[in-house]
């Protein structure tokens, strides 16, 4: 088949290594990887068959920059890593022309990216999510709290908008601060009340989101949708925390959780890569974009999708590629390096 040049934006992500290296070992044809990236320190440099530096996806330059690499490298198509690049790319998409841009329509994106529209849309569904406010400020922050239920039991927030556990704390009147300041690494996630509300401003600042704590195990959906149903995909467990990201991951069998991905998929018009986040049986995150992907030497869902988005695949031959998934596929993250010299 003839190769391809493919954009892969927030380059510095930590899946990157093992998206690229999936496009790579595609099996079919050459793919040619350009990583764009907000940090001239991002892997996506060294790993990367070219690699452009790009202002933050938040600035008004950032779709035109993505759009001016697109016909400078001859891109075929752009995938997206990061929450923050995509409603700007969105909102964008007719400006680039003939190159497939692998993002959901603008309303869905704004919808998941609002963690308060995400949980009052699943309300509405009748889809188990969890119980919140929506707040700005100290004084709001501990009334929502406390009708939630502290200090009797533990409570979360989160900033509205927030990508990758950026922002998320656990406010539990429990929480043993001098085991937290002797024993465990810094960045723990759980706080006392007390302790949020000081550094907080009285009024104002940043739109929050209290929430009801949800426990038990962590559970994603990932797939591959066409705006009302999810043609390519499957559950997997998400576990081994590790500085807010996961590193172990098992699939499984879930058709309940199918059904519900199906459900969300179609309420919110998702098109192409889809990830949906549960804690227990609460859906607590729904992220239009690719995420952490169980690979399989036989079902590469990133290079699927691309081939999808350039009309190389039709929706019914992704369909029947669900018999390829392999409940019990296990994957584990870990750390590794680069060296070079600095030039």
């Amino acid at each position: 088949m003839k190769p391809i040049t493919v954009i892969v934006t927030a380059s510095g992500a930590p899946g990157t290594a093992a998206l690229l290296r999936a496009l790579r070992e595609n099996g079919e044809r050459e793919v040619r990887l350009v990583g764009t990236d907000m940090s001239e320190r991002s892997v996506g440099r060294h790993l990367c068959d070219a690699f452009h530096l790009v202002p933050a996806g938040s600035d008004p330059g950032f779709p035109d920059a993505v759009r001016e690499i697109a016909e400078r490298e001859g891109a075929a198509a752009i995938v997206p890593q990061s929450s923050f690049d995509l409603e700007a790319l969105a909102a964008a998409v007719d400006r680039f022309d003939d190159v497939a841009v692998l993002v959901s329509p603008l309303d869905a994106i704004r919808r998941s990216n609002d963690k308060a529209e995400t949980y009052a849309l699943l309300h509405r569904l009748g889809l188990p999510a969890p119980a919140f406010r929506r707040v700005r400020g100290a004084r709001e922050v501990e009334e929502a709290a406390r009708e939630l239920g502290y200090p009797e039991r533990a409570v979360c927030f989160k900033p509205v908008f927030s990508s990758g556990s950026r922002g998320f704390r656990i406010l539990d009147p429990t929480v043993d601060r001098a085991h937290q300041l002797l024993h465990e690494r810094p960045g723990s996630v759980a706080m006392r009340l007390d302790e949020a509300l000081e550094l907080l401003p009285d009024e104002g600042g940043t739109e929050l989101l209290v929430m009801e704590l949800a426990s038990g195990g962590e559970r994603t959906i990932d797939g591959i949708a066409n705006g009302s149903e999810v043609v390519l995909g499957h559950p997997k467990t998400r576990e081994a925390m590790r500085a807010g990201l996961a590193m172990y991951f098992v699939t499984l069998e879930g058709p309940g959780l199918m059904e519900l991905a199906n459900t969300i998929v179609r309420e919110l018009a998702i098109e192409h890569f889809f990830n949906i986040q549960l804690v227990g049986e609460q859906v607590i995150e729904i992220n239009p974009r690719i995420s952490t992907i169980v690979y399989q030497e036989d079902l590469n869902l990133p290079y699927l999708g691309i081939k999808r988005a350039l009309g190389e695949i039709s929706d019914e031959e992704l369909r029947a590629l669900t018999a390829r998934i392999r409940p019990g596929r296990t994957a584990r993250r870990y750390f590794d390096q680069l060296e070079w010299d600095a030039s």
